[in-house]
Parts: C-alpha cells; sequence; structure tokens
C-alpha cells in the first residue's frame, strides 16, 4: 500500500529546499556548471564537491579523449564520486583529494557522489562527447548505494514478529537536578517497523525514534554524540538555542562532539540528523523528542509521548527510498515507529484516569491532525502556548490537535467509561495507513 499525495507548486518547493541548505551551513548552486575540453588526447578535469552538487556537473570531451578527474571534497560533510564503467574514488573528507582515471572516452558517461541520499540530492555529474547524443541517465545500482530490489511489502492483515517489543509511550518522570548529561550513540541498526518489514535505520542509541529526553524550563542538557555509523551524522536539537556551526556540524565515523543547550522555553521539541539530505537521514530513523515541562504543569494520572512520522520503504533490510521521499510518496505511517504500534498492543489506561498526551510530529513532510475517537480535549498546549486550559462547559473543548512537520504540544483529557478509544491522525488515508492506535480503558 502505497499514499500518494498532490504535490505543491515545485517552484516554492525550490524555495524551501534551498533556504534549508542555507540554513544549516551548505552552499547552494542556482545553475548548472560545465566544462568543454578542446582538443583530445590526454586531459584532466578539476572536479570539486561541494554544496551538494558537482563542479563541473557537465564535461564535454573530444571523442577519443584519455580523461582523468582531480576531485576535491569542498564540503563539509563527506563525498566520493562514481563513474560507471570508471570505478570510484575513496571516500573524501573535507579537503582531501583524489585521482580518477576515466579511460579513453567512447560514449557518454554518468556519475555521482555514493553516499545515500546525495545523488538524488543532486550530485550527479554528466560526460559528453563534443557533437554527440546526450548521456543516458544514471541508473540506480551502484557501489555504496542500498537501492535494487524490489521495496519490502507490509502485511497488513500480519502480526508483528514473536519477538518484538513495543516501545513504552509512557514519559519517564524528569530527572532531578538541573543539569543532564546524557550519550547519544549513532548506530545503524535493523529493526522491524511493520508486519514483515525490516530496514536499516540509522539510530541514536539503537532506537527510532531515539531517547526520549525530559527536563524543566531551566534545565541544562549536555549531550555527547558518537558515531559509530558508517558514514556522516549529526543532530540538531530544537529545544535550544545555539550556534549550528559548530554543534550540528556533521561528524564522521569514529568522532564525537558535546552538544549543550539550556531548555529556556517550555514545548514538545523535535530533534533530528541535519546532515545533508536531512529529508533521508529524518526519515530513515534520526528523530527524536526533547519534553520540556511548562511550569506549575499539573499531575496527571498517564502521561504519553507518541512522535509521528512517516515511512519511505526500501527493500527488505535495506534503507528507505529517496526516490519516494522527494516525491512525498510515504509507504506509511507511525506512531514511535512502527506501523498500527498500539492496535497490536494497546495502551492500558484505567477507567477516570487523567491522561496527558505529548504529540511530536518528526515528519520529514506531512502534519499530523491528532485525534482520540470518543475523547474531548479540555486541554491544548501547543507550541509554547496554552490554546485552551479547563473551564466551564461554555467555553467549549477541542477535538484534534494540529502540528506541522518539526511541531510538537500536548492535549489533556480524562475517559470515564470502559473501551477500546481509538487514536489517529485524523487525516484519514495517513490513519489507514499506519497512523493509529488503541487507548484501553478498563
Amino acid at each position: 500500500m502505497r499514499v500518494s499525495r498532490n504535490i505543491g507548486a515545485v517552484a516554492v518547493l525550490g524555495v524551501v529546499l534551498v533556504a534549508v541548505a542555507a540554513a544549516v551551513g551548505i552552499g547552494s548552486r542556482q545553475h548548472d556548471t560545465a566544462d568543454t575540453v578542446a582538443g583530445g588526447g590526454q586531459q584532466t578535469v578539476a572536479v570539486r564537491l561541494v554544496g551538494m552538487r558537482i563542479e563541473p556537473s557537465t564535461i564535454t570531451v573530444q571523442p577519443r579523449t584519455r580523461l582523468t578527474l582531480a576531485v576535491t571534497n569542498a564540503d563539509q560533510i563527506s563525498h566520493d564520486l562514481y563513474v560507471e564503467g570508471a570505478g570510484q574514488t575513496p571516500l573524501l573528507a573535507h579537503g582531501q583529494s583524489a585521482r580518477l582515471d576515466v579511460g579513453t572516452i567512447t560514449h557518454p558517461l554518468a556519475g555521482w557522489c555514493t553516499v545515500p541520499g546525495h545523488k538524488a540530492a543532486g550530485m550527479t555529474l554528466s560526460i559528453k562527447i563534443a557533437s554527440s547524443t546526450p548521456s543516458t541517465p544514471a541508473t540506480d545500482t551502484m557501489p555504496g548505494m542500498e537501492m535494487g530490489g524490489d521495496a519490502a511489502a507490509i502485511d497488513w492483515g500480519g502480526s508483528p514478529a514473536p519477538d518484538w517489543k513495543p516501545a513504552d509511550p509512557t514519559l519517564t518522570p524528569a530527572a532531578s537536578g538541573t543539569v543532564h548529561q546524557v550519550t547519544f550513540t549513532i548506530r545503524d541498526a535493523t529493526l522491524e517497523v511493520a508486519p514483515g518489514v525490516r530496514q536499516t535505520l540509522w539510530t541514536y542509541n539503537g532506537t527510532a525514534p531515539g531517547p526520549i529526553l525530559h527536563g524543566r524550563v531551566g534545565d541544562r542538557f549536555v549531550v555527547t554524540i558518537v558515531n559509530d555509523g558508517d558514514m556522516a551524522h549529526s543532530i540538531d536539537f530544537h529545544a535550544g538555542s545555539v550556534s549550528p556551526d559548530a554543534a550540528m556540524r556533521s561528524i564522521d565515523p569514529g568522532q564525537s562532539l558535546t552538544y549543550a543547550f539550556t531548555a529556556t522555553y517550555a514545548g514538545a521539541w523535535l530533534y533530528h540528523c541535519s546532515t545533508m539530505p536531512m529529508s533521508l537521514h529524518i526519515a530513515n530513523g534520526m528523530f527524536g523528542a526533547v519534553i520540556v515541562d511548562p511550569p506549575n504543569l499539573p499531575h496527571v494520572d498517564k502521561e504519553l509521548v507518541l512522535v509521528q512520522s512517516e515511512l519511505y520503504l526500501g527493500a527488505q533490510d535495506g534503507i528507505a527510498d529517496e526516490t519516494k521521499i522527494r516525491a512525498r510518496a510515504p509507504d506509511a505511517f507511525a506512531f514511535n515507529g512502527y506501523v498500527n504500534q498500539y492496535k497490536y498492543a494497546p495502551i492500558e489506561i484505567g477507567s477516570g484516569a487523567r491522561v496527558r498526551i505529548w504529540v511530536v510530529d518528526a515528519g520529514p513532510q506531512f502534519g499530523t491532525s491528532f485525534h482520540v475517537v470518543g475523547a474531548q480535549f479540555d486541554t491544548v498546549f501547543k507550541e509554547g502556548a496554552y490554546l485552551l486550559r479547563p473551564h466551564n462547559a461554555e467555553h467549549g473543548a477541542a477535538q484534534t490537535l494540529d502540528l506541522a512537520p518539526g511541531q510538537g504540544g500536548f492535549v489533556e483529557f480524562t475517559l470515564t467509561a470502559p473501551g477500546h478509544y481509538s487514536f489517529v491522525d485524523h487525516a484519514m488515508v495517513d490513519a489507514e495507513a499506519g497512523a493509529s492506535g488503541t487507548l484501553l480503558v478498563k
């Protein structure tokens, strides 16, 4: 099952992507570049990898030219260059260079960066022969990219594997003290995300979403990030105001950094990997939440956290499909990382209990309209402000909490009668594609 969406104006999307790239300090280019090599024989062309682009993006040579590429990575994250039929450079860190002997050019060739997501983000190269027909499109079978093969298929009538365990949605009480020191280890993990489907996710501490952090206004969070993955990653905490230059920089495998921030404001805050392309890194599991309590937050009987996200399934045991991501065509939706998770494992609540549910929308593309069937919200807190607090009946109540990607909040309510209360994204196609669960009131 695949959920299809109408796509907005391509021009608007392009502006948004450029703005995002600029926000994380990654260069952007508005025009492709081309280099025409005069004469034949032996020729060397300097190639730069920068801003999720290959410069020049097109190289035109005379027939029978023997071509060598002098490749330099001028970007802050690691890249390589693969040319079909000629091999590839090593993975190059910032400032590193390598030479790639392409050989004698007898027909058009295509090249690209093999780091997952980089080709789809625009890191492609076309080698043409003067007066020849245009280069054929690059294929999707290439070293270093886990594409190819059919996408994993969800068994919508099936059940989780026998050893599957649901993610505990209960919000752990904030630790005592005002300084919270934690370590996030980035690692690849092959996890079940739906009945019949396993994906190799990039994770913080082995889960997607990553750990839920919980504190109060004024608390200090000191997070040590250790990269045990096989490619560059980073992190961006929305819960604090810091300069992105150092704290959000991408780190290579084996490296670490310390990210410290003060929780100046209350809210349900997203964190995520900010390494480009961010859409792929988020879709492949690199997201989580920080809950910062508003002052004088009342006690409740049950407090939960639900992080909604989308799944863009690649091959079984593979990574997310970046083509689907860029087409905004998710296969499914999930709360806390697993399709229909809390339908398979309903969340038990005592009759008459006061409930608070924190909701964060991780996206990376779509929002949510959070709703509990059979309930009315007498309290709604969204993006740092109370929209509704308990009053008498004439002041009304709320039926949904609407959140765009990257937003968060909470709702409160009381369920007095036993029964099965579904919670859903009230964008009903999304609910039917996995964004649903059950509160079991006894």
